[in-house]
């Protein structure tokens, strides 16, 4: 157990080079504009604190798949939360190497999001991903038949005009049989995206031959195969879910931060803890702040804090709960779905012009 405890602090703190090299406090006076961030970012970008952040993750991940081996059933359920967490952590840096904003130069960023987090994991190439993400879903969020991040919550049951019982199913499609066998054949398609699918297969196989030789079973299943078929999707799910206000945005016109204002959601702005909570678990490396992201997608997650206390502020729309509560985010979203007229967030920003009078 002392070797399991070990690893897990070792990766923990092989973790805050990274946060350590790139924190604002490093700044000789305050970052209060996006000039300034900018300039700050610019001047401690580099290839090697990326590459040990996500090296501490999978040596943290190593350190909890040993543990199964000297535990019992709660000792599992604690890897496969542990897992997961890992893993949405692993997914959320890799966003940022996705935006070119990981490392110094992007094409750095790419190679090493791709070799620790896109292969080992069954995600798509991460030009695939650059293509949905940065040039479909960023300029069309909440968009009907323009954003992939809304169709893909359609495709789940989540539209306009579903029943209290069918958006309580859709709230944990992943976990369901549906959802299961949606996760299976997305990392299916995943690895075959590419003309060199054998060794991306043999990547992802990698991670679990390696587990289970190390650990034996339990930590192969537990610590890799659960989290990554069940938890994982369902906590990446949620952060989906509460990023925008997908089906009551308004259709706004001006700058980026203007228009993400009306289509983005900002939870926990009054709860600091469950916002710590938060940020250490299902809404890691800026999640938590998707406006000054949306906002600004070219600035690293160690800087949207700043933006959000100097420039952009929160959004329109702010919530204090996910599920309970008047406030809460799935409250939110079924009123918006089950409200008698479709909401205008269905619309372009150019029907929306359209529509307006002379």
């Amino acid at each position: 157990m002392i070797i399991c405890l070990a690893l897990i602090a070792a990766g923990i703190l092989l973790r805050q080079a990274d946060r350590w090299w790139h924190t604002p406090r490093r700044s000789h006076r305050p970052l209060t504009t996006l000039y300034e961030v900018r300039a700050f970012q610019r001047d401690r970008a580099n290839n090697h604190t990326p590459a040990l952040l996500l090296l501490g993750h999978w040596i943290e991940l190593a350190g909890w798949a040993l543990i199964t081996a000297r535990t019992g059933p709660l000792g599992w359920a604690a890897v496969v939360v542990a897992g997961a967490v890992k893993m949405r952590h692993l997914q959320e840096v890799s966003h940022f190497a996705v935006h070119g904003v990981l490392t110094r130069t992007a094409r750095r960023g790419a190679v090493l999001a791709e070799a620790a987090v896109h292969v080992p994991l069954g995600f798509v190439p991460i030009t695939v991903r650059r293509q949905r993400h940065v040039r479909e879903h960023h300029p069309n969020a909440t968009v009907t038949g323009a954003d992939p991040n809304l169709q893909e919550l359609h495709d789940a049951g989540l539209h306009p005009g579903i029943s209290r019982a069918q958006f309580a199913r859709a709230l944990v499609f992943p976990l369901t049989p549906t959802g299961t066998a949606a996760t299976v054949r997305g990392i299916h398609a995943n690895l075959r995206t590419s003309t060199t699918r054998w060794w991306r297969l043999a990547g992802f196989i990698a991670v679990p031959a390696a587990l289970l030789l190390a650990t034996g079973w339990q930590g192969a299943l537990f610590a890799f195969v659960l989290p990554r078929l069940l938890l994982y999707p369902q906590l990446s799910w949620m952060s989906l879910l509460v990023e925008h206000r997908w089906w009551d945005a308004e259709a706004v016109t001006g700058p980026p931060a203007v228009v993400e204002a009306a289509r983005c959601l900002r939870l926990y702005p009054h709860n600091p803890l469950l916002a710590l909570i938060a940020r250490g678990s299902w809404l890691p490396y800026g999640d938590l702040f998707h406006y000054a992201h949306s906002a600004h997608p070219a600035v690293r997650w160690n800087y949207l804090p700043t933006l959000e206390r100097h420039t952009v502020g929160i959004p329109q729309a702010t919530v204090d709960a996910f599920l309970l509560g008047k406030t809460a985010v799935v409250r939110r979203h079924l009123q918006a779905l089950t409200a008698p007229a479709r909401p205008a967030a269905s619309q372009s920003p150019e029907q929306f012009r359209a529509e307006q009078p002379a």
